[in-house]
């Protein structure tokens, strides 16, 4: 009772910013999900993993790996780049700008939405005062002096609720748009370091090792030497 009581003092505008709000929080709620739960995965497990199979020239269990975590970005952008594995260098590097090209805005989508209802928010709390001050003025000019002090205190309150209503959204909108925006960035960075070590990792895939017995081989045998010519005259 006494909330709407508020949002009847609030007047239009104050509505308006609750319809923000709501919107707001819904978004919020659905990038939290998806940026902390649908697509968080335990990246440095699942890199070695991949590695693993990658090394033993296992790429169809590492395909398989990938399209079980089908809901994972970073598990789409491997598959993508692993569908490649068979090329050449040129062509796994340009997998690996799709995969990124592809997945990435699964991360950065609608949240600068959250960034701008905010700004919304401010903006109507600011309306708002304006309205109010507006129907104070009116008061003062042109009501009737018996009900001048009613009108006044109403212009008054409409100006205050709904400044408090805006910044009330406002404040929380842009507190969240930051955690999730760092949240989304951690996202991207991981997935742009483990997706890059894959493609360097299957560019140099059928380099062999440098260890010692690559670069120095025990049985290598010295060179024989030609017995010279018996024709030939000492000088």
């Amino acid at each position: 009772m006494a909330f709407l009581n508020f949002m009847n003092d609030s007047g239009f505008v104050g509505w308006c910013i609750l319809v923000v709000g709501i919107g707001s929080l819904v978004l919020v709620a659905e990038r939290a999900r998806a940026l902390y739960k649908d697509y968080a995965m335990n990246v440095d497990e699942f890199m070695g993993k991949i590695q693993n199979l990658v090394l033993a020239k296992k790429l169809d269990e590492a395909l398989l790996l990938c399209a079980q975590l089908d809901k994972k970005p970073l598990a789409n952008s491997f598959k993508t780049i692993l569908e490649k594995a068979d090329r050449d260098d040129d062509t796994i590097f340009q997998a690996h700008d799709i995969a990124l090209s592809e997945n990435i805005p699964l991360y950065t989508k609608r949240l600068h939405y959250l960034s701008m209802l905010a700004n919304v928010a401010t903006l109507l709390g600011l309306l708002g005062t304006i309205h109010g001050l507006i129907l104070s003025f009116q008061a003062v000019a042109t009501a009737d002096p018996a009900q001048k002090q009613a009108l006044l205190a109403h212009g008054i309150s409409v100006s205050m609720y709904t400044t408090a209503l805006g910044l009330a959204v406002a404040i929380p909108a842009m507190v969240f748009f930051s955690v999730l925006t760092a949240r989304q960035n951690q996202l991207i960075e991981q997935m742009q370091e483990k997706c890059s070590k894959l493609a360097e990792l299957l560019t140099s895939a059928h380099i062999p090792s440098l260890t010692r017995q690559n670069v120095y081989p025990d049985n290598m045998t010295a060179p024989t030497a030609t017995p010279p010519s018996p024709n030939s005259k000492a000088s």
